[in-house]
């Protein structure tokens, strides 16, 4: 009788150990699936070009990119090489704003990274280009600014420095700490 007891005891905790592994398996894949169906984009779109328009009608920006890709449960919206074009109030001159990378979020800031270039469209502004590793722009006031280190090339000038905040509304720019600013001789 031992050994029937003991070999009924043996089946058990072997049925239970089986029964309880696969429980746990079959709930950690439940929770993979959960997981990757966040990581997979609501749509795509290949070579996007869309005006947005604000609620008085005039045209507040315009995005083109090459690949862009939504998520809506995170709310987000990558780009690959997006171009920007910024239209400020008071009909001051446009804006563009390209990069390698960008990721739009709900709050209508946009983070763009890696060879981030603004440039004026006037050719009379006094800054003709920023270029920064990483440039963060808010698309309903149209300020951009960046902690990192940025380079200024203006009519006559090179500029160096980091902490960049611009305000294309008002064309008003302020860099937080300047390191080195070049001049070129101008022909009179």
């Amino acid at each position: 009788m031992n050994r029937i007891y003991l070999a009924t005891t043996s089946l058990f905790i072997i049925a239970v150990t089986t029964y309880g592994l696969l429980e746990w398996y079959s709930a950690q894949e439940e929770t993979t699936n959960i997981l990757d169906s966040t990581n997979n984009p609501e749509f795509i779109a290949e070579n996007l070009n869309s005006d947005i328009y604000q609620t008085s009608g005039a045209l507040s920006y315009n995005v083109e990119a090459q690949r862009m890709e939504h998520y809506a449960q995170l709310e987000v919206t990558h780009f690959e090489r997006p171009k920007y074009t910024l239209y400020p109030k008071n009909n001051k001159p446009t804006w563009q704003i390209t990069a390698n990378e960008g990721t739009l979020y709900n709050n209508n800031r946009v983070k763009l990274k890696n060879r981030v270039r603004l440039i004026a469209t006037d050719e009379e502004s006094l800054i003709q280009e920023v270029h920064g590793k990483n440039l963060e722009m808010d698309l309903k006031t149209n300020i951009i600014s960046s902690e990192q280190t940025i380079l200024i090339l203006g009519k006559g000038f090179t500029m160096y420095g980091s902490g960049l905040i611009v305000d294309l509304n008002t064309t008003q720019m302020t860099l937080t700490e300047h390191v080195q600013t070049i001049y070129k001789k101008t022909k009179n």
